[in-house]
């Protein structure tokens, strides 16, 4: 309505004149339009071209690691009762036939002693106080020791018992771990530091124990094992405390690493390498018995 009214006030004033209507309608058009107004284009152009804000990621670390809560770290005293948690005799059935012919035949193992065993890995800070030394790629106290072989772990073994302090150290036996793991259905991705998880080591305890109370035993890193490996030793295994095949060439690993597929995993997963390999996702935990 103020826009006519100003046209019509317009056109009075204009006359008969045709010049001065033309003016006239020329202004109309261009305050109807905002065609040449100072400005007003130009913000339009502002506005529209102004980027539009994008989240970013600047002091932010990236990780496909889920968050965990964090956990105090083990006694830097291997030897502390809190490192170790007591399993008790009982039976399971070793191997798994949904898997290579390594872990075949399915049989049943009776353990008849009870042992300790590391609630964690070992961990760096406690290879320092025994060993003097830390060979780790990674380094951090809580994280686990690695780059060890199989030979450090015995090294490593022989100073503990050398303490006098009541136990019988050593590593655990195949049968052993894979009791002490096997302990039901639980969630991978709650319990273990995998491929799918991290892309890095972790320090020890920081995802949910089994239910003996023991951690890492999924991940992390390969755990050494007592035992020669032999592709078929399932086959002429004994039934009750199984110590392994006769010597041979490999040491068993089991539980896989922060690296591995979560096939590799599986309790009932199993591989052998040589004794003197090192690796910075090979580590190791102890068991120990009273004398």
């Amino acid at each position: 309505m103020k826009v006519k009214a100003f046209v019509e006030t317009i056109s009075s004033r204009a006359g008969q004149s045709r010049v001065n209507r033309r003016v006239a309608l020329a202004i109309v058009f261009v305050l109807t339009t905002g065609l040449c107004l100072p400005g007003a284009h130009k913000a339009q152009v502002r506005k529209s071209a102004r980027p539009e804000k994008k989240e970013t990621t600047k002091g932010k670390t990236p990780s496909k690691a889920p968050k965990r809560p964090a956990r105090k770290g083990p006694p830097t005293d291997i030897t502390n009762a809190a490192n170790f948690v007591l399993i008790e005799p009982g039976e399971f059935m070793m191997g798994s036939e949904n898997a290579s012919s390594v872990e075949k035949p399915v049989h049943l193992v009776r353990i008849t002693r009870p042992f300790e065993m590391g609630k964690y890995e070992v961990t760096q800070a406690q290879w320092q106080a025994v060993m003097g030394n830390n060979p780790s790629h990674s380094r951090g106290a809580n994280l686990p020791v690695e780059q060890v072989s199989w030979d450090d772990a015995q090294e490593f073994i022989k100073k503990l018992n050398a303490m006098n302090d009541g136990y019988t150290y050593r590593l655990p036996t195949e049968a052993e771990w894979e009791y002490a793991c096997k302990t039901g259905t639980g969630d991978l991705d709650a319990m273990a530091w995998f491929r799918s998880t991290s892309d890095e080591i972790h320090p020890v305890g920081t995802n949910e124990p089994n239910a003996w109370g023991l951690y890492d035993m999924h991940e992390n890193v390969w755990e050494w094992c007592q035992d020669w490996f032999d592709a078929n030793y399932y086959a002429q295994s004994p039934n009750v405390d199984p110590q392994g095949p006769s010597p041979g060439l490999l040491r068993v690993k089991r539980g896989g690493g922060w690296g591995s597929f979560a096939r590799d995993c599986r309790s009932a997963f199993r591989d052998g390498i040589v004794p003197d390999n090192r690796g910075d996702v090979l580590g190791f935990r102890l068991v120990r018995t009273l004398r």
